[in-house]
């Protein structure tokens, strides 16, 4: 018998390039032994990078790919690593486990499915599917139509939601978050048990389960736990900072035996509280971890010195962090500038001004971006960019006058203005408790008809009974209706559509109708009331129809993923922002009162999330950061106030440590002010008059505005 030997064709890796391609800091990381770490990952210091090498040398030391486990908060994230390091090292990586803790979590789950009386084939509900199965609970347990209003299905779900990640009680988050709704406490524990049993009969899971069921797989089935456990001998999380109660539970169970964990994360960067993440969980690593090894990644690739000596600066101010100075690779350029300016419509006027002045030198409008802290603080911009031909995206969201709370508010003085307008009253008659579809169209039939006749509908609505066309649940509802018109209406508040708006936001309904349909609806009350302020520009509620009608034709949208990107400016708030860059950034509104944001500062936690994200505004800039600040803001009963500047900007205003330089306005004279703004794709007109004096005739740092129009 003779024997022939098959030999391995797979060429062996190539020894990685530890030294050409890895700085220190980076490749002390990576080359480090086994045990729990803790990578404190600043700004642009190549995180993803570092991560990707360290997953490379796992598998160079022996460590299989079904052994690795790699969380991330995007899949795409985690495929772009493991793509570059299975280039590295040339081993097939499609039995490595990794993705986003929901994806790892359903993929886990669909295996031991059964151990918690679910199917292996079990569904998983969407948005939509979660929000249509809790209205059913709530109508099953009886208080769909209680007395008083029960919160719509999908604020019920966000609460929901809210417990599970914090891991808190049902009502602790209530009482934290959204106490208005503590009267139907007994309630919603009804219609919790109740979407429980649903669920569960129906062999299906929402998003949170994938996590809380995969939580509950390793507390109750400690053999599963133990297999888990075992198997994954090292497990690795990018953006450690970001991480939920629940998922650091996750992570330190399936680290339990090997103690391999690796942690990547910036607790400067850490602003999601609002979505259940603690900082507390990356500051306290070392302590449930206190044989980790703690390194940090300060060398920054992103942004010159002078913006980095700026945001060391601001951040170093925060009490609870770890305390880091990131250092530029890069060589610098000017200095961030903080500019004041007169109002709101004058910082519009310059953002504008200057982006087309930065586009003259080289920049394009895709390496430019502006960022704000709330989404109404960019509704006089976008107006600002119509005008003058700017095309724009707004970052996962939509136009600031396409939400739906703002065109609720839009549809009744829509038909104040024009009671002819009939999809305006149909939309405003169902913010009213008890008003639906069918009560609508009876409503409007019967004022067409009067109208017909030659009748004014806002006379026949607002003083005549027509209880008798809605059903009897919805008579308070209409009544509190014709009360709120009939007041809209009176001579005294037809012409001040600020007045108007605001007392919109006063008669109650509107903000029911917010607190029970949104969970962001303090969000959404300020969006109202920054509209009300606009509106104090106008004297005739029809100007201000008109106006709000041709801001629809904004060239804004939103960012669809995978589409070959035109050259648009973005539009941003700044928690969409995170991870991104821009050669040149605007952050708007910084004034106190406005950024930080007031709520957030009811705690010394809540004041440095606020600065950590003004850190994660500043550091996103690469060569140019303006700092932004109105110093008049008209009050919605037109008294003007004085702003202060935001202690962010204020406490780095040192004398002989500038990190900023101040930029003043002044309006051109109209000896040089062109006749129109100038705008994208076409040359300012030449000035009118006297030629200008040269540049040294005007004050250092002046930025000369055209006059406002009327």
């Amino acid at each position: 018998m003779r024997r022939y030997t098959l030999r391995d064709a797979t060429p062996a890796p190539a020894r990685l390039d530890y030294e050409g391609a890895l700085n220190d800091e980076q490749r002390a990381v990576v080359l480090a032994g086994p045990g729990p770490m803790l990578v404190l990952a600043g700004a642009g210091s190549g995180k993803t990078r570092t991560l990707t090498f360290r997953v490379a040398r796992l598998l160079e030391t022996g460590v299989a790919p079904h052994e690795l486990l790699l969380l991330t908060f995007t899949n795409r994230a985690a495929d772009q690593m493991l793509k570059r390091a299975s280039a590295l090292v040339q081993v097939d990586l499609s039995r490595l486990l990794g993705g986003t803790f929901h994806h790892v979590g359903n993929l886990v789950l669909r295996e031991h499915a059964e151990a918690l009386g679910f199917g292996r084939d079990f569904g998983i509900l969407d948005r939509e599917d979660q929000k249509e199965l809790m209205t059913a609970c709530i109508a099953e347990t009886g208080h769909a139509v209680a007395r008083r209003r029960f919160p719509k299905a999908d604020v019920v779900a966000d609460l929901y939601s809210t417990a599970v990640n914090l891991q808190k009680p049902l009502l602790e988050v209530v009482a934290q978050r959204a106490p208005q709704f503590l009267a139907h406490e007994e309630a919603l524990l009804q219609v919790g048990r109740r979407y429980l049993e649903r669920k569960r009969a129906l062999n299906v899971m929402d998003f949170d389960d994938l996590l809380l069921q995969w939580k509950v797989l390793l507390v109750e089935r400690p053999d599963l736990a133990r297999k888990l456990q075992e198997r994954f001998r090292a497990v690795l999380v990018d953006e450690y900072q970001d991480v939920n109660r629940l998922q650091a539970d996750i992570v330190d169970s399936l680290g339990a035996v090997h103690r391999n964990v690796l942690v990547v994360g910036d607790d400067a960067q850490s602003i999601y509280a609002f979505r259940g993440a603690e900082v507390e969980t990356i500051l306290r690593f070392p302590e449930r971890y206190p044989d980790a090894v703690t390194h940090k990644l300060t060398v920054n690739y992103r942004s010159t010195p002078q913006i980095l000596a700026l945001a060391n600066a601001s951040i170093a101010k925060n009490e609870r962090q770890f305390r880091k100075d990131l250092r530029a690779v890069r060589e610098g350029r000017e200095l961030p500038a903080f500019v004041v300016v007169r109002d709101v419509v004058q910082q519009a006027e310059f953002v504008a001004q200057r982006l087309l002045e930065l586009r003259d030198e080289g920049f394009s409008l895709q390496d430019m971006a502006v960022l704000y802290r709330a989404h109404h603080h960019s509704m006089e911009l976008q107006l600002e960019l119509g005008r003058r031909g700017i095309p724009f995206v707004v970052r996962s969201g939509v136009r600031f006058f396409e939400q739906a709370h703002i065109k609720d508010v839009l549809a009744i003085l829509r038909w104040v203005d024009n009671p002819k307008d009939e999809l305006a009253f149909k939309r405003l008659v169902k913010l009213f408790v008890g008003l639906g579809s069918a009560a609508a169209d009876a409503l409007w039939d019967a004022l067409a008809l009067e109208a017909a006749k030659g009748q004014d509908s806002r006379v026949v609505f607002t003083h005549r009974d027509l209880s008798r066309l809605v059903p009897p649940k919805g008579r308070t509802g209409l009544e509190r209706a014709r009360a709120l018109l009939s007041e809209l209406c009176a001579p005294a508040l037809f012409s001040a559509p600020a007045q108007l708006i605001q007392r919109i936001l006063d008669e109650g309904a509107l903000k029911e109708h917010l607190r029970t349909r949104y969970p962001n609806f303090q969000a959404r009350e300020d969006d109202v009331a920054q509209l009300a302020s606009y509106a104090l520009e106008f004297e005739s509620l029809s100007d201000f129809v008109q106006d709000i009608v041709l801001a629809g034709e904004l060239q804004g949208e939103d960012v669809v993923e995978g589409e070959e990107p035109d050259e648009k400016l973005t539009l941003s708030t700044i928690h969409q922002a995170k991870g991104l860059e821009w050669r040149a950034v605007f952050v708007l509104w910084l004034a106190e009162g406005r950024f930080p944001a007031p709520p957030a500062l009811k705690t010394k936690a809540g004041e440095e999330e606020e600065r950590r994200l003004f850190y994660v505004a500043a550091t996103r800039a690469k060569d140019d950061l303006y700092l932004v600040q109105p110093l008049l803001h008209a009050e919605r009963d037109r008294t003007r106030t004085l702003l202060r500047p935001s202690r962010f900007v204020d406490e780095l205003d040192l004398p002989g440590r500038p990190v900023f330089e101040r930029w003043t306005i002044e309006e051109a004279p109209p000896e040089l002010a062109a006749t129109t703004p100038p705008t994208l794709g076409e040359p300012s007109p030449p000035p009118l008059g006297p030629a200008p004096p040269p540049p040294e005739a005007l004050p250092p740092n002046v930025v000369p505005l055209f006059p406002r129009r009327s």
